[in-house]
């Protein structure tokens, strides 16, 4: 029987405010009136505390703060949230930080202190460069202020970024698409992330569906992508990350080779190994910002917690809204729909390391999917073959 191990930790930060919702975002966001940035960085904080237990002497290897809008927030509240979390876990020297930034909260003061604060990665959610396509969207910033977003942040040192595109929008053309990537190509980041809009339940969009160009259309645009991103130097190495000179995202990367992390702010989803209990955890935080507020007072006057396993999980932090232990049942699926992902796979000795299980527990499905030619016939790595990482979500669907 393999023996689970403890898997390296990372850190997601979650903001919930934005200046409007956007009609295709099914995210934990909400639009703000008056933003209480003091109150609720002193919750995450003691959201960080209550869940230290589940740190176990592990370094944080990166940190990811998303929304949401992180970027509304100050510079000054970024800098004492850092300095709070390395009082109270070590964050490894060459972290990987990321925030979340809107073209339309860009402001070259503000990108020069989030970078003092030690913030050395940005996602820049543009989405588009085509103005009438961002209006569909109904997006705060024009494809003037996305460029200029991108130029404020090189000016305040910023040397690893991503950008946001989506393709697959209404109206939206070939050549628009391809626009939207070479626009992109021109700022050069470090880093492209190229997605479909999908309809999501929960959204504006959902309840009021816009014309959407048909899937062969959508077919033609990933397919003439791929290779202009290709020309570019722009290598393919998750579904929809792209990098140029090994700048992948490391944080998720973590996400998708199954490893550890903890989730602080309101929404904010964690996955714990628990190699003494044999078991690993997905905990949820409270969603509605306004009820995480309130929990922080109730962290506060909570008594010491006991030590992990004393106690069901989501007693031992107020800010806790579920706990649930993955089954043995779960542990296949929930490890591949990660780590096919990648491109390249993973090696099949991390599946039993991550999840406890051995590769005779799903020997019957992967013959199957090499069979079927979807799963590579190679037994010392997990990966599909280029079919069927096109077919992805038929893959899943036999774990």
């Amino acid at each position: 029987m393999p023996t689970l191990k403890l898997p390296p930790l990372s850190l997601y930060i979650h903001f919930p405010w934005c200046v409007r919702k956007c009609p295709y975002c099914d995210f934990n966001s909400h639009e703000f009136r008056d933003l209480p940035e003091a109150e609720y960085v002193d919750a995450l904080i003691e959201d960080l505390v209550a869940d230290k237990p589940f740190i176990q002497a592990r370094e944080i290897q990166s940190i990811f703060m998303g929304g949401g809008t992180p970027s509304l927030f100050s510079a000054g509240s970024m800098e004492k949230l850092l300095q709070n979390i390395s009082q109270h876990a070590t964050i490894a020297k060459d972290a990987e930080i990321t925030l979340e930034a809107n073209p339309g909260t860009a402001e070259a003061e503000k990108f020069k202190g989030f970078r003092r604060a030690g913030i050395n990665r940005l996602s820049i959610g543009v989405q588009s460069f085509n103005n009438a396509m961002l209006e569909k969207l109904q997006r705060i910033h024009s494809a003037e202020e996305a460029i200029r977003a991108f130029e404020i942040a090189r000016r305040a040192g910023f040397d690893n970024i991503n950008i946001d595109l989506m393709h697959g929008l209404s109206e939206q053309t070939h050549e628009m698409a391809f626009e939207d990537l070479k626009t992109a190509f021109q700022l050069t980041p470090e880093h492209i992330s190229w997605y479909q809009l999908t309809i999501e339940p929960n959204t504006a969009y959902y309840n009021n569906t816009p014309p959407l160009p048909s899937d062969d259309e959508i077919e033609s645009i990933q397919i003439s992508g791929l290779s202009l991103l290709e020309e570019y130097g722009y290598q393919r190495y998750e579904i929809s990350a792209y990098h140029q000179s090994g700048k992948q995202s490391a944080h998720n990367l973590n996400y998708w080779t199954f490893g550890d992390y903890l989730g602080i702010g309101a929404g904010a989803h964690s996955k714990i190994t628990l190699p003494e209990l044999g078991e690993i955890h997905r905990i949820n935080k409270t969603r509605q910002p306004n009820q995480y507020l309130e929990k922080n007072s109730l962290e506060k006057k909570s008594p010491e917690k006991n030590s992990l396993g004393k106690k069901p999980l989501d007693q031992q932090n107020a800010f806790a809204a579920l706990d649930k232990i993955i089954s043995r049942a779960d542990l296949p699926l929930e490890f591949m729909m990660n780590a096919l992902r990648l491109k390249d796979g993973l090696p099949a000795t991390l599946f039993m390391e991550r999840t406890g299980l051995d590769l005779s527990d799903i020997e019957k499905t992967l013959a199957e999917l090499i069979h079927l030619g979807l799963l590579s016939a190679d037994q010392s790595i997990l990966k599909t073959t280029p079919q069927g990482y096109d077919f992805l979500n038929e893959v899943l669907t036999h774990f």
